[in-house]
């Protein structure tokens, strides 16, 4: 497996677990740290650095340009790690994550190790925002006719995938993580009745839209009295527009920076609607988990991706437009003036959807797409 270190890979990597697979991961930005939890794997860490000299740190916080120049010299490549190890271990297939950082890297050497299958893991914007950015264009469509065998986390980005030259087998649509252990979460999630918050995802870059949601939620506040409005994952430009545009300063408005994945879940658990805004993405795993928490989602839908799992009025409400907060205003009052939608919604989440996220549930499969490709593989050596 060549992946970033992630609480999704490891999440998915897991699933491996006690299933008779032999398995090792290469970190591809090499965090240099051993993980517990995928003990089992061999984990290929502390590769990077020819001499992890004395200061290093410093260097490259204080001389970023000294530390570049240095590293051209001292820094070996990902490319040449897979290499030598796949002669090493002799492995039946390599499993890449994301196409920027674990498949473009290996294309030149997987190209010529024609005896090694060769899967690739799609996950939220690898796909679907990379087809719009010219370079990484041209790289989908040297590297995908390359590849044997796909999983993603939504299904539109097979087809974006396909369009721009895949053309092997695709395993199918699963969480970036793998499934959710559902007992986990059930002691932490309110009647609809005692919920009084609408939690916000707090991403605002490039593709997140955070502050669009803010600025829709603004021209809101005597609607909005009632309910605790519920920021999470925010970052210094929506502290800045927050404060700007008043909602800051709400007595019933919280912004939370990183805080535990737990606590998102507890907040989530307190919500009545979830809201997550952004212009390109898979099926967010942030959904998801507002799904299992028993919120209303209201979420954007780039591509087509958030429509796989909600239908728009009837168990959610779809953002067409994440730039325009006159649209998310309006789903809002619609949610929040109309109980029953909400309910019906969150009962039919609950009971169609939530059971299929289910962690043994989404493993069973899994292993048995991985199955799939042992016996492809031995009846081809027989």
């Amino acid at each position: 497996m060549v992946s970033m270190s992630s609480i999704h890979f490891f999440r998915w990597a897991e699933q491996l677990k006690d299933s008779g697979h032999e398995v090792y991961w290469i970190d591809v930005f090499d965090s240099n740290n051993y993980n517990p939890k995928i003990g089992f794997v061999g984990q290929i860490i502390g590769w990077r650095n020819k001499i992890n000299y004395p200061g290093r740190y410093l260097v490259k916080k204080k001389f970023p340009r000294l530390n570049n120049f240095v590293n051209k010299f001292n820094q070996r490549k990902l490319a040449d790690i897979v290499d030598k190890k796949i002669k090493e271990i002799e492995p039946d297939v390599v499993h890449s994550f994301i196409l920027q950082s674990a498949v473009f890297p290996l294309l030149g050497v997987m190209q010529k190790k024609t005896a090694v299958k060769w899967i690739f893991s799609a996950w939220g914007n690898d796909l679907f925002y990379g087809q719009q950015l010219q370079r990484q264009s041209i790289e989908m469509k040297l590297a995908l006719p390359c590849l044997h065998f796909m999983f993603a986390d939504c299904t539109r980005d097979y087809f974006v995938a396909r369009k721009h030259g895949f053309k092997g087998e695709y395993l199918g649509t699963y969480p970036t993580g793998g499934g959710y252990r559902l007992h986990k979460y059930q002691k932490s999630t309110y009647p609809f009745e005692s919920k009084k918050c609408i939690i916000i995802k707090g991403y605002q870059d490039n593709l997140g839209r955070c502050n669009t949601v803010l600025e829709a939620l603004e021209k809101l506040k005597a609607e909005l009295f009632n309910f605790k409005i519920i920021v999470f994952g925010a970052n210094e430009k929506v502290e800045k527009f927050a404060k700007k545009n008043g909602i800051y300063f709400w007595d019933n408005f919280e912004l939370y920076f990183h805080i535990p994945h737990k606590e998102v879940l507890e907040l989530m658990g307190k919500s009545k609607i979830y809201i997550g805004n952004n212009i390109s993405d898979g099926l967010p795993n942030t959904l998801l988990e507002a799904i299992i928490m028993k919120c209303f989602p209201i979420q954007s839908n780039p591509g087509g991706a958030s429509s796989e799992l909600i239908a728009d009025g009837y168990n959610g409400l779809l953002i067409e437009n994440p730039e325009s907060s006159i649209e998310i205003k309006d789903l809002v009052v619609r949610a929040i003036k109309d109980e029953n939608l909400m309910k019906n919604a969150i009962e039919h989440n609950s009971k169609y959807i939530v059971p299929k996220l289910e962690r043994e549930y989404i493993r069973k499969q899994v292993l048995e797409k991985y199955k799939l490709i042992e016996d492809k593989i031995n009846h081809k050596n027989d």
